[in-house]
C-alpha cells in the first residue's frame, strides 16, 4: 500500500509539472504612450502562431500573452491605424497588410521597430534584441522578469529616433504638418549591398557602421543599428518572463492623445538594476519581478493538488 501512494504521488507530481512547462515565457505588453498602439506578432518560419497575431492596446492598457517552449518571433508596435472606408485595417507605421487586426502571418511593413525572441535557445538560455535594421517607428523597452544570466538585463530603444532622423530617411505623416512618423534604416531607403550587408558585403568583416547608423547607435546604444551589430545588441537570460512597454517614458508634449499618434519621449532614468536576480527598478516603467513568487505559487498549488487527487483516489 506505501508504494501505491508512491508511486500516485510521483505520477500526479510529474503529470502536474509537465502540464506547468507547456508556456516557456510570458510577455506583458504595456503601452504608455499618450496615444493606442497595435502591437503586431508574427512567429518565426516553422514555429506556430501565439494565442494572437495583432491586437489593440490603448494608453495606460497592458495585455499578457504566453508562448510555448522554444518560440520564437518578433513584435511590433503599430501607428496611425484606422478602418477605411472599404472596411480594412490599416496603419501608417509597422502595418502587416492584411486589411484586419490580426497579422495572421505577416510581417511589419518597413520602417518599424523590432523586438525580437528566441525562447529557449542553446544551453537553455532566451535570446533576445531590439532592431533598428529594420528602421524605427516607437520607442520600446524590453525588461526580463525574473531569470538569470550574465548578460539578463534590459534592452530598448528609448528616444525619440523621428526627431532626430535625417532627411534622407524621414517618413513623413499625412495631414500632420509633414511631421516625421517613422525613419527608415540605410538599408530600406537605398538599397545597396554596403548598407545592406549582402554581396561582397556579406560578412562581419566586410559590412561596418555607416553613417547612418551610427546616428542610430548613438541615439539607441543597445539596439542593433545594422546586420552585423551583435556584439552590445544581443541579450541572454534562464528561465524570465518578459515586458515590453511602447513608450518607456512620460511623454514631453501636451498633443492630444486623440490625433493616434507618436509624441516625442525622453529616456528615463536608470535608478538600480540587478542581472543576477533579474530585478530592476526603471523610472516610466516599474519592472519588479513577479517571476519567482509565480512559480512559488505553482507548486504550493502543485501539491495541494496531488493531496486533493490522493484523498479523492483511496
Amino acid at each position: 500500500m506505501e508504494g501505491l501512494w508512491v508511486r500516485a504521488i510521483l505520477l500526479i507530481l510529474a503529470n502536474s509539472v509537465i502540464s506547468g512547462v507547456d508556456s516557456a515565457a510570458t510577455f506583458t505588453f504595456s503601452n504608455n504612450c499618450g496615444f493606442t498602439v497595435w502591437p503586431g506578432i508574427l512567429s518565426s518560419a516553422g514555429i506556430p502562431p501565439l494565442s494572437t497575431t495583432g491586437f489593440v492596446l490603448q494608453s495606460g492598457a497592458s495585455q499578457t500573452i504566453e508562448a510555448p517552449t522554444a518560440w520564437g518571433g518578433r513584435f511590433w508596435g503599430r501607428t496611425y491605424c484606422a478602418q477605411g472606408s472599404n472596411g480594412k485595417f490599416s496603419c501608417l507605421t509597422g502595418d502587416c497588410g492584411t486589411g484586419e487586426v490580426q497579422c495572421s502571418g505577416s510581417g511589419a511593413a518597413t520602417p518599424v521597430t523590432l523586438a525580437e525572441f528566441k525562447l529557449d535557445g542553446a544551453n537553455g538560455m532566451d535570446f533576445y534584441d531590439i532592431s533598428l535594421v529594420d528602421g524605427y517607428n516607437l520607442p520600446i523597452l524590453v525588461v526580463p522578469q525574473g531569470g538569470s544570466g550574465v548578460n539578463c538585463s534590459y534592452a530598448g530603444c528609448l528616444s525619440d529616433l523621428n526627431a532626430a532622423c535625417p532627411s534622407q530617411l524621414s517618413v513623413a505623416g499625412d495631414g500632420d504638418g509633414n511631421s516625421t512618423v517613422a525613419c527608415r534604416s540605410a538599408c530600406d531607403a537605398f538599397g545597396t549591398p554596403e548598407y545592406c550587408c549582402s554581396g561582397a558585403y556579406g560578412s562581419p568583416s566586410t559590412c561596418q557602421a555607416s553613417e547612418y547608423s551610427r546616428i542610430f547607435k548613438s541615439a539607441c546604444p543597445q539596439a542593433y543599428s545594422y546586420a552585423y551589430d551583435d556584439r552590445t545588441s544581443t541579450f541572454t537570460c534562464t528561465g524570465a518572463d518578459y515586458t515590453l512597454t511602447f513608450c518607456p517614458s512620460p511623454n514631453t508634449s501636451q498633443k492630444s492623445s486623440s490625433s493616434g499618434g507618436p509624441q516625442p519621449v525622453v529616456a528615463p532614468e536608470k535608478t538600480d538594476e540587478s542581472p543576477a536576480t533579474g530585478s530592476m527598478f526603471y523610472e516610466g516603467a516599474t519592472v519588479s519581478s513577479t517571476a519567482g513568487a509565480a512559480r512559488i505559487s505553482y507548486w504550493i498549488v502543485a501539491v495541494m493538488t496531488a493531496a486533493w487527487r490522493l484523498w479523492n483516489l483511496f
